[in-house]
């Protein structure tokens, strides 16, 4: 019998971007846009319903052969200003955790500050907050680079 465990963390990390709210929040809303920053790996599904209620759903396929599932819920959208999704990670099919994202956006010196805030069960050891939390990071600094000095 595998042992089972549950590992609850609450993390939350910030950045500030050299872009308006409305260039960033486009880069999470618009299939195009979040292409720049958000994935990785060999693509095997990638569908975007961003909508309250809208489903996400990220297949990819790393250098490893490993795949990894996204698959989110948006539950609150307020254009410009903040994004609510709930999500599940697999890890080639097993379920890695589930987890409860906000991102928020303010205006800040001409630009975005941006606050991701992660509420995670991370489940039997497959997955941990340090691994997310880092994962997160990189693609949040792929998000500003994607974002930076473009025009909205």
């Amino acid at each position: 019998m595998t042992d089972r465990s549950v590992t609850h963390s609450t993390w939350t990390l910030e950045r500030t971007y050299d872009a308006k709210p409305a260039r960033v929040f486009a880069a999470f809303a618009d299939k195009e846009a979040k292409a720049q920053w958000f994935g990785g790996g060999d693509e095997l599904q990638w569908d975007l319903d961003f909508r309250v209620g809208g489903r996400e759903v990220n297949i990819g396929r790393m250098d490893s052969g490993m795949v990894f599932a996204l698959e989110a819920v948006y539950q609150d959208i307020v254009p410009g200003e903040r994004i609510v999704y709930s999500y599940d990670m697999k890890m080639n099919d097993e379920r890695i955790s589930v987890s409860l994202a906000t991102v928020q956006l303010e205006a800040a010196e001409g630009g975005t500050r941006l606050t991701f805030t992660e509420q995670g069960a991370y489940l039997d050891g497959l997955d941990t907050p340090e691994q997310r939390e880092h994962g997160t990071g990189e693609l949040l600094d792929a998000l500003g680079r994607s974002v930076e000095g473009a025009a909205v």
